[in-house]
């Protein structure tokens, strides 16, 4: 995987230029592959969900997190989450909320991973076929929705179910939302002559607004 300082297809930034998948290494050194092991131990601990991991590689400075190549953002982000979940100096107290799985378990969080599939609270909004558009946005924190599809018109392809809501999974409050596949025209999001004809991203509801 690229650095983010390689990422192409934003002002700026270059084309994009990415390693064929069949001959890209799923590590380009050791330290890779390390920084890997050290995030997926660390998370096994129990103190911070996906969410909270994603986001503290993004609350690096902006131009630490652009500079910073795939696995060194990777690390940045392990490092900020054990030091402010106070894991880099344990107390004998600390020991005994940690889950540390074995072998085994370790083995079948890997395969399995977590569920996010939650109850429905509340029916949904939208239908496959509707016309959306996504709405732009204005608060700070963590989120799953692309910056290239803010503002953008789409139509619903697929309805989910709900899943865990990662906005607000990042601050501890796990609830779910109704979540879609949502289809985007190449000219919608980049205009006449692109090169893609059509785009599918998973969006959740609180994302989306109907057409007017």
């Amino acid at each position: 995987m690229n650095g983010a300082h390689d990422l192409g297809g934003k002002q700026g930034f270059g084309p994009i230029d990415p390693e064929p998948e069949s001959g890209e290494p799923l590590f380009h050194a050791d330290w890779e592959r390390r920084v890997f092991a050290l995030t997926l131990a660390t998370g096994m601990l129990g103190q911070w969900n996906l969410d909270e991991s994603r986001f503290a590689r993004e609350r690096q400075h902006p131009v630490d997190y652009l500079r910073h190549s795939y696995y060194e953002n990777w690390l940045a982000g392990v490092e900020k989450l054990l030091q402010e979940k106070g894991l880099l100096d344990l107390d004998p107290a600390m020991l005994s909320r940690l889950t540390v799985p074995d072998a085994a378990s370790a083995e079948k969080i890997l395969f399995s991973g977590g569920p996010t599939l939650m109850a429905d609270v509340n029916p949904p909004q939208f239908s496959p076929g509707d016309r959306v558009r996504v709405t732009r946005r204005r608060e700070s924190g963590h989120t799953r929705m692309p910056t290239y599809v803010q503002g953008a018109e789409g139509r619903i392809e697929t309805h989910y179910g709900s899943h865990v809501f990662p906005d607000a999974n990042t601050r501890g409050e796990r609830r779910g939302e109704h979540l879609y596949s949502v289809s985007f025209s190449g000219e919608q999001l980049w205009g006449a002559g692109a090169e893609v004809d059509l785009v599918f991203v998973d969006l959740w509801e609180p994302y989306l607004q109907v057409l007017a």
